[in-house]
């Protein structure tokens, strides 16, 4: 029996006791489900608070002749009928009480009283060893009601911008923590007994079960309303099976096709040379590297953005399709149930695509498909998990052995990484040590002349200073590349020319051709006042 034929006999049982009861006091009896939603209300014949107090509503007023109707429960005292009563009458008014259900009584009520919606105080984040401010926003969470708290989660860290919620249960609670400019911040402990609330939602939502003992995969999606309009958000939801019970991670993707431009990325004009040459090209591979979370999957749609035009045909394979893009065929494949990115690679190559996405390259089999593709008129974009541009390589040769088409097929890898901004208004100049002189002058000897870069000797560095709205003094991301153009002398180390396969002889050939690390490029951002290097050695 569902949920909705079990409230219907509830109320069916509580009409009937309501017709017995109303013989007893020998009041007409008035079956309201018909009336309930729609009979209009009489608002200024009562005061509210007296509705609630005595469990009385009106019902009618008015008519030729003047007559009063009100509908009375079986909790509605006798006096106050019978006062009334007596005061209608004394003005030559005609009163009428009908006995009503208790359950058609709160139907009406919440027509004449509306819940008004509980505004909650925003979450903060706390900064290092403030729990003041955990304790706080925990308090918050164990008020907001069941039905809110899961909407209210993620509203909160879409408002401030979390990449990820993380749901984790400990012994005596449950830690939420928020992925905010890439780094961790807990936030609040839940109660034990929010558990069941969130992964009952979370099951009802994401379609997963609260009862697996193995992890799970699901897919949500949820609008947001704000001062600046409307947003959906795509929330990818994973699982695991702990000994408190099941952890989750929210990965939330905002759904604004308009972010997804590389003119946002704040890519360096050197770099974004090197990329727009190549993606002009009809045909070749581009792979990004780096590993989860460093933005890969953000650079690529923005590539796929600015090849989106009407006289290309765009199709994209995904495991799962993170952000919806019009004008572009997406194919999502389910690794975990035997699909495979190679064998929709060979199917949509019938389809005569100009642009190819693969989500990412993971066997042999889809990285021989995909360079087979970019050496026959496709240009295609794909991803691989690997640390740096030269390590991507010695894997990607370990994977499919020396490959002269490879060598022809493969035009540019970027390896990628996020690092938090410093927030202008609020950073602090600082003077660096001479062991941070040495450092910086070490990283950066022998980069190309034509990299902007100031006097080694005189620099100066900045250091985040909190703030009220930056708690930590940083305020977004930044993009960190490293580009590997495959020029011909790193096409020997593909076609076998050089015996010496190892990623530090490819990053020192393509250092000598003018490629600046992932190092590199962040300690010059840091020079640049837009980051520390503190930041960067973090991330890299």
């Amino acid at each position: 029996m569902n949920e909705e034929e079990v409230q219907r006999r509830r109320r069916e049982q509580d009409e009937r006791a309501t017709q017995r009861r109303a013989a007893i006091l020998g009041l007409p009896y008035l079956d309201t489900r018909e009336l309930e939603h729609e009979i209009p209300l009489v608002k200024d014949m009562l005061p509210v608070q007296q509705m609630h107090q005595d469990r009385i509503v009106p019902l009618v007023r008015g008519g030729n002749e003047v007559m009063y109707q009100f509908g009375v429960t079986s909790q509605t005292p006798q006096s106050v009928l019978q006062v009334m009563r007596r005061q209608y009458e004394e003005r030559g008014d005609q009163i009428q009480f009908s006995l009503i259900s208790l359950s058609g009584y709160r139907a009406l009520m919440l027509r004449y009283d509306p819940p008004r919606p509980t505004e909650y105080q925003d979450i903060k984040i706390a900064k290092e060893g403030d729990s003041d401010t955990i304790a706080q926003v925990s308090q918050t969470l164990n008020t907001v009601t069941s039905s809110d708290l899961f909407d209210f989660i993620i509203q909160q860290a879409d408002r401030l911008g979390a990449s990820d919620i993380h749901i984790e249960n400990e012994r005596d609670n449950i830690r939420v923590r928020l992925r905010v400019d890439g780094a961790l911040h807990p936030v609040a402990h839940l109660e034990r007994d929010r558990y069941r609330v969130i992964m009952g939602e979370l099951a009802s939502r994401a379609g997963i079960s609260t009862a697996a003992y193995q992890s799970q995969s699901g897919h949500m999606q949820r609008e947001i309303t704000t001062e600046q309009g409307t947003h959906l958000l795509n929330i990818r939801v994973e699982t695991v099976p702990t000994v408190y019970g099941q952890d989750a991670v929210l990965r939330l993707f905002n759904f604004d096709e308009s972010l997804l431009n590389l003119d946002l990325l704040g890519i360096p004009p050197r770099q974004r040379r090197e990329i727009d040459e190549v993606v002009s090209h009809p045909r070749g591979l581009m792979l990004m590297v780096g590993p989860t979370g460093s933005g890969k999957s953000t650079t690529l749609y923005s590539v796929l953005n600015a090849l989106n035009t009407s006289d290309r045909k765009l199709i994209t394979l995904e495991d799962p399709v993170e952000y919806s893009l019009s004008g572009i065929s997406q194919i999502p494949i389910d690794t975990t149930h035997g699909q495979s990115f190679a064998d929709g690679l060979r199917s949509v190559l019938r389809l005569d695509p100009d642009v190819v996405m693969v989500g990412e390259i993971r066997d042999t089999d889809t990285a021989r498909t995909a360079i087979q593709a970019s050496i026959t008129g496709h240009l295609v974009l794909s991803s691989f998990h690997a640390n740096s541009t030269s390590t991507a390589f010695s894997r990607m040769i370990d994977m499919i052995g020396v490959n002269p088409i490879f060598s022809s097929a493969i035009r540019l890898v970027i390896a990628q990484r996020l690092v938090r901004r410093l927030v202008d208004a609020t950073k602090e100049e600082y003077e660096p040590d001479e062991a941070t002189r040495n450092y910086v002058k070490r990283v950066l000897a022998g980069i190309p002349a034509d990299v902007e870069c100031p006097d080694l000797d005189t620099f100066k560095l900045w250091r985040p200073k909190p703030s009220n709205d930056a708690p930590f003094g940083y305020k977004g991301r930044i993009v960190i590349m490293e580009q590997l153009i495959v020029t011909e002398e790193i096409q020997k180390y593909i076609r076998g020319d050089v015996e010496d396969v190892h990623p530090e002889s490819i990053e020192q050939t393509a250092k000598a051709e003018g490629m600046l690390t992932l190092e590199q490029v962040g300690v010059l951002a840091a020079l640049r006042g837009e980051t520390t290097l503190e930041e960067v050695a973090r991330v890299i």
